[in-house]
């Protein structure tokens, strides 16, 4: 089954706008928390839709346009680095995903969210998949969506401080980040609460 099958099967059961959400930033140690919120047409398919993890970045370049341009809705937002650290990262990561689904200029009738938990608050009915980002085409257009956006926010962070390296790594724990971490002390985008064990 392909990831628009899946969907197809969801929008046979009545379903007027299915919107998928995903996001991208849980993990690293620097920047915010992204996520998108995507209503495909699901009658016109975009070629190579997949969980953006499986892709390279210039196909997620050239997905992220396509999707753009073809989407019936679309919304991307974000949490902080001040709105992580003060509500923890999974409160965040949902506070992001509520954002994204209240952007919508249209509003959907069942919201698809990649991972085992729901945010509080969704405006109509929800449902977790876990693995969602590989098995439905509109949660994979939504990993897509929020990954490129933060991974371009990360690239501005880079100007701003540039003896981070952000555009190489985009804020992950990598030995390199780490170095320079050790190398150049704290950022102001740098998540405290998750360099504990990193920095002394």
């Amino acid at each position: 089954m392909t990831n628009y099958e899946y969907d197809k099967e969801i929008y046979a059961k009545g379903y007027k706008l299915v919107c998928g959400v995903d996001e991208a930033g849980r993990g690293p140690l620097a920047g915010p928390v992204f996520a998108a919120a995507v209503i495909l047409d699901i009658n016109h398919e975009i070629p190579g839709l997949d969980d953006s993890k499986k892709l390279n970045e210039h196909k997620r370049e050239l997905l992220f346009e396509s999707i753009t341009q073809q989407a019936v809705a679309y919304s991307i937002a974000c949490a902080s680095v001040e709105e992580i650290e003060r509500i923890n990262i999974l409160q965040a990561t949902f506070l992001a995903m509520r954002r994204a689904v209240d952007g919508l200029h249209i509003k959907p009738d069942l919201i698809l969210v990649d991972g085992n938990r729901l945010p509080d608050g969704m405006p109509c009915r929800a449902c977790s998949i876990v693995k969602g980002d590989a098995l439905s085409a509109s949660i994979a257009a939504a990993s897509i969506l929020s990954k490129v956006s933060r991974d371009r926010f990360m690239c501005d962070i880079d100007r701003k401080y540039p003896c981070y390296q952000f555009s190489k790594h985009k804020g992950y724990g990598t030995s390199l980040h780490i170095q320079l971490l050790r190398e150049h002390g704290v950022s102001p985008v740098h998540r405290l609460s998750f360099l504990k064990k990193i920095i002394v």
